[in-house]
């Protein structure tokens, strides 16, 4: 797929941002300390956490309904108990779209009748491997497993095969282990995974705009016909559920890698032979959501601001998945409340929010930042994201690159909490590496996933995808993110298990993960809202960069394409940024899994789609984006060096 225009003009707008608000809001190269900070490390309290997450956690509240109201409410008192009088407490609150029931939202109404294929994880290459095996996929249900991709590309994927309906179950393999919860952390057989199947971020029905009471709406045609919700049913189902109808199916035996554990039947691929009838009725509602906002208003630059987010709204109990980050949040304010007691200030405005909707698709804070686009584009300095904030033991984090230095400088002042005698920082040296993107919503937890044991890297996921709250700061409007967490994976993922009881048990006891959550959070946003010289590293973007180019190179190999544009363009970017010491370019979602993150999503998308046909005019296209790019970075480069051409 070729970018258009306006994707490739965010390639050049997270850049540009960055360093404008470094050259221009930034009144010196060197950064004072701030004899504060170390205070906010020692406001730890762990009874606090525990007992604001038992109370956001005692009933199901999903976006939309009167117990989420009521932990809106919750929020907001908290806020307002923890700060002065004087900081702005607020609810900001939408009429959006949603739906329900809340299997799939935004699930196609329907119902469809025909044999059963299985598709594995439901990848494009897993419908690939089914047309090499000579299994047709058009009028039958599919059944797929969570992991891997994202579950609405799952749908998506199945309707381009042609199938007529979707079932999607949690395989024990992946989520299951001997022992089940309550006994153990693993999921039921029993246990439904819900989530959303939109391929979009925000309100469907008002694409581009705020989701005010009186605005303009699309029709649900219209929003079918946005290509953003699936045009078939799909239904989440459990992993008893699923090998029921697995044991059911005729055809060739699957490959191994899509086999069970040792205790499942043996999978085959079908079709059929039976014939399974899916059906799903759902509606559209125009719902009220609340995202609390409050200000903490800066002394000497109140118009550049430092956003911390986390998502409220929850499929069921949300202990992990979200409100594990929403009592960090709290204690993230707790603690600066204290701070404005010893006489702190910050320099610049923090902004701490808790969003809504954003199960269904990231709508509460998409809606935010499209009500206040312009100015966030032009003051905004960082977002800060937490959504599983603790699901486990081990930090990691995704960010886009001119934050990393600050994150890892961090990361040596926060103790361990699973080890006293070390920092984040020194476990997370020592950990296994970091996968593409750490946002919880890829959980679809493999327990299997493979890794070399003798690989102990630092590496950094990243923030092109679309799983959380950063994607529209990152992607709308070019705002330097960061998204961290504890864990990384926890295998009641968005269903009814996941509640206070699990994480007291399995994923926090003592809650000590949450108080380091909450320390290396909020130590980032002081960092950014205090240090005189903004702390961007523009240099890690352009090694990024460059890093990425060299990884095209092995898909070009053969191919009448070059890349010398692109090298000869980070070049000068690294010049600049060696120069200035600073650089910036954004990260988007590759087309073929929303979870994804690429760093040049134009040229892997036009690469994708050039395998497919593998012949020289197919690559052409993949010419023009190398292009298109270079010329991006290129641009960045002259902001960076102030001159004019």
């Amino acid at each position: 797929m070729l970018f258009s225009d306006s994707t490739l003009s965010t390639l050049i707008l997270l850049l540009i941002t960055s360093i404008s608000l470094l050259l221009l809001f930034s009144p010196s190269l060197h950064n004072t300390t701030n004899l504060h900070h170390p205070l906010y490390l020692t406001f730890t309290d762990s009874s606090s956490i525990s007992n604001n997450l038992q109370i956001l956690t005692t009933r199901p509240h999903i976006a939309g309904s009167l117990p989420n109201a009521d932990a809106a409410s919750f929020v907001l008192s908290t806020f307002k108990s923890y700060f002065p009088p004087h900081i702005n407490s607020h609810i900001a609150p939408y009429q959006v779209s949603l739906t329900g029931p809340t299997f799939h939202a935004y699930a196609k109404s329907g119902t469809a009748v025909g044999p059963v294929v299985y598709a594995n994880y439901g990848s494009v290459e897993d419908f690939e491997t089914l047309r090499r095996m000579g299994v047709n996929v058009s009028g039958t249900v599919v059944l797929a497993r969570y992991g891997k991709i994202y579950r609405g590309d799952i749908v998506s994927n199945a309707y381009d095969a042609g199938a007529l309906g979707v079932l999607v179950y949690t395989d024990r393999k992946d989520y299951g282990g001997p022992e089940s919860f309550p006994d153990d952390r693993w999921m039921p057989p029993s246990g439904v995974q819900v989530g959303t199947v939109y391929n979009g971020a925000g309100d469907p029905s008002t694409p581009g705009w705020a989701s005010t009471s009186s605005c303009e709406r699309l029709s649900t045609d219209e929003i079918e016909q946005g290509g953003e919700v699936p045009l078939i049913p799909s239904l989440p189902i459990s992993a008893d559920d699923g090998e029921l109808i697995l044991r059911s199916l005729d055809g060739q035996v699957a490959k191994d890698d899509w086999q069970g554990d040792s205790n499942a039947p043996v999978y085959r691929v079908g079709p059929g032979p039976g014939i399974l009838n899916l059906t799903y009725n759902g509606k559209y509602i125009i719902s009220k959501i609340e995202n609390v906002i409050a200000e903490i208003e800066g002394v000497e630059e109140p118009d550049r601001f430092v956003i911390l987010g986390n998502h409220r709204d929850a499929w069921t109990f949300g202990a992990v998945d979200p409100n594990s980050g929403t009592a960090a949040l709290l204690d993230v304010a707790r603690r600066l409340g204290k701070m404005q007691k010893t006489g702190w200030r910050p320099r610049r405005t923090i902004i701490l929010c808790n969003w809504d909707a954003e199960e269904y698709g990231l709508i509460g804070s998409t809606e935010w930042v499209e009500e206040n686009r312009e100015m966030l584009a032009s003051r905004a300095v960082a977002y800060l994201n937490m959504d599983c904030a603790v699901s486990g033991p081990g930090f990691q984090a995704s960010a886009t690159p001119q934050l990393e230095e600050l994150l890892k400088e961090v990361a040596q002042q926060v103790p361990d909490p699973d080890n006293s005698s070390q920092t984040i920082y020194d476990s997370w040296t020592g950990s296994k590496g970091s996968p593409t993107t750490f946002d919880c919503h890829i959980i679809d937890f493999l327990k299997n996933e493979s890794v070399n044991p003798d690989i102990f890297v630092l590496k950094f996921g990243r923030l092109g995808g679309g799983g959380s709250d950063y994607a529209p700061f990152v992607q709308h409007v070019g705002v330097s993110a960061i998204d961290m967490l504890f864990g990384g994976g926890h295998p009641v993922y968005h269903s009814m298990y996941d509640d206070f009881t699990w994480m007291r048990k399995f994923g926090d006891p003592m809650f000590q993960r949450h108080v380091a959550a909450a320390s290396i959070w909020g130590l980032v946003a002081l960092r950014l809202a205090d240090d005189e010289f903004l702390p961007f590293n523009y240099l890690s973007y352009a090694n990024e960069l460059q890093r990425s180019t060299k990884e095209l190179e092995d898909q070009l190999l053969g191919k009448n394409v070059s890349l010398l544009p692109l090298y000869r363009s980070i070049q000068e970017l690294k010049k600049a940024a060696v120069k200035i010491d600073k650089q910036k370019k954004i990260y988007g979602p590759s087309k073929y899994n929303d979870y994804g993150s690429k760093s040049f999503p134009g040229i892997d998308d036009a690469i994708e789609k050039a395998k497919t046909m593998n012949t020289l005019e197919s690559w052409r296209p993949v010419q023009h984006e190398i292009w298109r790019a270079s010329r991006a970075i290129t641009q960045a480069s002259l902001v960076l060096n102030g001159k004019l051409t």
